[in-house]
């Protein structure tokens, strides 16, 4: 920033101006400079200016961040007057100084007043604030293009101000600007005195000079070109000198990183001074990575015009990164809600945070220099404090709970965790005590407190406390640069030890597998228990991978022994384990054991008894998943999901006996997706229920709209879902459905997958009864592909047996699916059920089932899943399809 004292004669000669302006105007004048920060204050004013105006005009120009004050181009001083036209508003004036400073915006141009001139400020949103009426403001600028200040002409009332006004704040502004640039001026032709002519000194030259720098230096003139550069920066641009000098940053680097060049020298410019206009990365590889700082400096003549612009690029890597590791130390040390306490290696105080001095009482100046022993509370023997030290001294932790004494003499308890500081040749330099005052803990009932933390059952931590512990063992780790495995115990199939010998046997299976495991950690790890069957292990200093899978080996050897029970029996357990090793497969609490419950799921799906470690494809499945989900549960609201209708053939007749409803889902974002993804995911996230009722009511509508248009489909065919028929309210929901819709009963088929029934076959035949007695037709959709019971089957109150598509592949040529076929046709007439054969795609398959009386089919041959209005072609022909000769 350009700084040079401005006389008090000169101030006077500006308040003089500024009243001439104001009586001329009848309104107020003043004039407000920026300093090196940017931030305005008030120069020099007309007389009757109010404090209060000239306070909301500095509060807006501060604050107002949009407003342009900046010159665009580099502003030249005219010295002819007489250049002007006649007609011309601006010529000089008797008033003025004869010479005009050109304005970063031409105000005599009608869009410009725009800018310049506010006629009513009430009318204009973003100045409402200043409280004004009517306003000028015009910025003032050194000859060199820096921001001086700012001029303004306003009035309390609005339209008060006009265009005659501007002209006149524009020769107020010219003024100001001559005057500014003969001061600078002068001082610069004062300090060349005091200094001396530089061409009697006997110097080095120039491109010499810079040549001895690292740094990457170079000047441009004012018209951006390259006039001079040193030899860093020949070799970081691998330019030689002859190919920099005489070009601009658009022709060295292209329009788009000039424009960024340009607009670091613009902004150099504005300020008048050093800036630091860039900080970035330099280096593809990020662990060899430079930080680079580059400097602009403005360069002016002795008569403060502009002449170029000198740029300076510097390695500051060693700063930068002392300087984040500070900051973020300092963060840390500042805002930790625990008391945070720094000695020397001989234990006297160094630094306590303010979180300290709140808890204990003690300033940092009385704790300086001072002994922790100034706290002693006298509750703990010799050996407490032995045991403490020698932890410290072998392992370099020690984290307990220790009764601590206030400045005002009252004890309190502490939960504190003590750590050594290393030095390069790995000598103690410092401790450093983190420590939580749990007094209102400790007041409360020691059940509740236990409850709070512990699982009431084993005693071991709960996932509240595991949460805490592993955050702290993360912090250990990173400040030992060493591994931490958290292991999650999945106990398999527990459900059958509760079902089978009742929950107080698998409670003291639980405690017993508690004791085991922690019997096989050592005394630092961590083990907790966060859920009915699920544990989970911290296991630190891990250096290799090896040492993981030997810890994990170690655990699984606890399974290897029967539990003997109360009742003298001697059951045998299994379980499922997934790793996640800090930093690799995460740096926090939370990723780190959604991670390892990830890879147990994935060692599940792979086979029980077994263990496996995180890998990154298994976040993505997940994140894949949670996508899809959070789609399908707006899917409904937004409209999203829709029905497409493949007819049933009769195959003596070839005529249409009915239609299957097949949901078709189309997302916004993710496009069309298929019935085969989206269905499990809306079946484990329980969604299925939901969509399963407007399936079933948005078939019966189309089916109420055939029917009155005279369209005779025969039967909808809709899926039912498992978790649907498990529904104690399935069948008054499908009753409700009807009576809304007004769809007779004999219109609509319901087919249900016959592993689903087999489920609960008893609940099932009750409910399928009772729907069949509403006049429902009732179906076995995908038969032969699960496990079933013939003695089941023939007690379920259905109607059709619909075989699977995989058996009618390849019929008739697969002598294997032909029989399957053949067997199931006789088998669905001998229980007296109509067959139907979907997946039907070829005439010779067509021939093959109505050769062996398959009564219907469905499939590619006769008609693709079509929308309603084109299917209802298939209702109004008698005998649209022939058949194969």
């Amino acid at each position: 920033m350009i700084d040079i004292a401005i006389s008090q004669k000169q101030l006077t000669d500006w308040t003089n101006d500024l009243e001439l302006v104001s009586h001329i105007t009848q309104s107020h004048a003043v004039i407000l400079k920026t300093n090196v920060m940017g931030e305005y204050r008030q120069l020099v004013q007309s007389e009757l200016c109010q404090e209060a105006d000239i306070e909301a005009l500095i509060r807006h120009f501060n604050h107002k961040a949009y407003l342009n004050l900046h010159q665009h181009v580099t502003p030249h001083v005219n010295t002819s007057s007489t250049c002007a036209a006649p007609d011309n508003p601006f010529n000089e004036s008797s008033t003025f100084n004869q010479y005009q400073v050109n304005l970063h915006v031409d105000v005599r141009h009608a869009a410009a007043y725009l800018q310049a001139l506010i006629p009513d400020v009430k009318a204009t949103p973003q100045w409402r604030d200043t409280g004004l009426g009517s306003l000028i403001y015009l910025p003032i600028i050194w000859s060199s293009g820096a921001h001086f200040g700012v001029f303004c002409l306003y009035h309390k009332a609005a339209l008060q101000l006009d265009d005659k006004a501007l002209q006149l704040a524009s020769l107020t502004v010219n003024s100001l600007q001559f005057n500014l640039s003969e001061l600078h001026r002068a001082q610069r032709q004062q300090m060349t005195a005091l200094r001396g002519d530089a061409k009697s000194i006997d110097i080095i030259d120039l491109q010499t000079f810079i040549d001895s720098f690292e740094e990457h230096i170079w000047v441009k003139n004012t018209e951006g070109v390259y006039t001079i550069c040193n030899q860093s920066v020949e070799k970081a641009w691998d330019l030689p000198r002859s190919d920099i000098i005489g070009k601009t940053d658009e022709d060295l680097f292209g329009k788009a990183i000039a424009d960024i060049f340009l607009n670091g020298d613009r902004l150099a410019i504005e300020a008048g001074a050093p800036i630091i206009v860039a900080e970035c990365l330099d280096g593809e590889n990020k662990n060899n990575h430079l930080w680079l700082e580059t400097l602009k400096i403005p360069a002016l003549t002795p008569d403060g015009e502009l002449a170029g612009v000198i740029g300076m690029t510097r390695n500051i890597s060693k700063h930068k990164e002392v300087e984040e590791q500070l900051t973020l130390a300092t963060n840390v040390f500042k805002h930790s809600l625990e008391g945070v306490v720094v000695t020397d290696r001989h234990g006297n105080i160094t630094d306590v945070n303010g979180a300290f001095y709140e808890i204990t009482g003690y300033s940092r100046e009385e704790l300086l220099g001072q002994n922790p022993r100034l706290f002693n509370s006298g509750r703990h023997e010799k050996a407490f404090f032995e045991t403490m030290w020698n932890s410290l001294l072998g392992v370099g932790k020690w984290n307990g709970e220790i009764w601590n004494r206030r400045k005002d003499g009252t004890i309190f308890p502490q939960n504190i965790t003590i750590s050594a500081i290393y030095d390069e040749v790995g000598e103690i330099r410092y401790f450093v005590a983190v420590f939580a005052d749990i007094s209102a803990q400790k007041q409360s009932e020691a059940q509740l407190a236990h409850l709070a933390y512990f699982d009431p059952l084993t005693h071991l931590p709960n996932r509240m406390k595991l949460m805490m512990q592993l955050k702290q063992e993360i912090m250990h780790a990173k400040r030992l640069n060493s591994q931490l495995a958290t292991v999650f115990i999945d106990v398999d199939l527990f459900k059958h030890i509760n079902d089978s010998f009742g929950h107080s046997i698998g409670d003291e299976m639980l405690v017993e597998l508690a004791k085991r495991l922690r019997s096989q950690l050592q005394e630092q790890d961590v083990l907790s228990r966060i859920g009915g069957d699920e544990f989970v292990a911290l296991i630190s200093g891990i250096e290799r991978h090896e040492d993981a899978t030997a810890a994990i080996n170690q655990l699984r050897q606890v399974f290897e022994q029967p539990f003997v029970v109360s009742t003298g029996d001697h059951l045998r357990l299994t379980a499922t384990m997934g790793v996640s090793l800090y930093p690799s497969d995460g740096s926090n609490a939370d990723t780190l054991l959604r991670n390892a419950d990830a890879a147990m799921y994935r060692a599940k799906s792979e086979g029980r008894n077994n263990y496996a470690f995180y890998t990154e494809s298994l976040t993505h499945e997940s994140f894949e998943h949670l996508k899809l989900q959070s789609a399908l549960y707006g899917a409904l609201e937004q409209n999203t999901l829709y029905l497409m209708y493949q007819p049933k053939v009769d195959l003596v007749t070839r005529k249409t006996v009915g239609v299957e409803a097949l949901l078709r889902w189309n997302d916004p974002i993710l496009g069309q997706i298929s019935p085969g993804v989206f269905i499990p995911v809306a079946e484990k996230s329980g969604l299925i229920y939901d969509i399963g009722l407007w399936v079933l009511e948005t078939a019966c509508q189309q089916g109420v709209r055939w029917l009155a248009a005279g369209k005779q489909f025969g039967r909808i065919a809709v899926n039912v879902a498992g978790q649907q028929l498990q529904r104690s309210s399935f069948v008054e929901d499908v009753k409700r459905i009807l009576t809304q819709t007004g769809l007779p009963a004999t219109c609509l088929e319901l087919e249900v997958t016959e592993s689903v029934m087999m489920n609960n076959p008893d609940v099932a035949i009750r409910d399928l009864k009772l729907l069949g007695d509403l006049g429902i037709a009732l179906s076995v959709d995908d038969f032969g592909t699960g496990y079933s019971s013939l003695n089941y089957l023939k007690k379920l109150p259905i109607h059709k047996l619909k075989i699977d598509q995989s058996f009618v592949r390849d019929i008739p040529f697969d002598t294997n699916n032909t029989a399957i076929a053949k067997a199931v046709i006789v088998l669905g007439h001998a229980l007296k059920l109509d067959i139907v054969a979907e997946g039907v795609e070829t005439a010779e398959q067509a021939e093959f089932l109505t050769q062996n009386l398959c009564d219907q089919a469905q499939g590619y041959l006769f008609s693709r899943p079509q929308l309603p209005a084109d299917v209802e072609a298939f209702f109004t022909e008698a005998e649209w399809f022939t058949k194969p000769k």
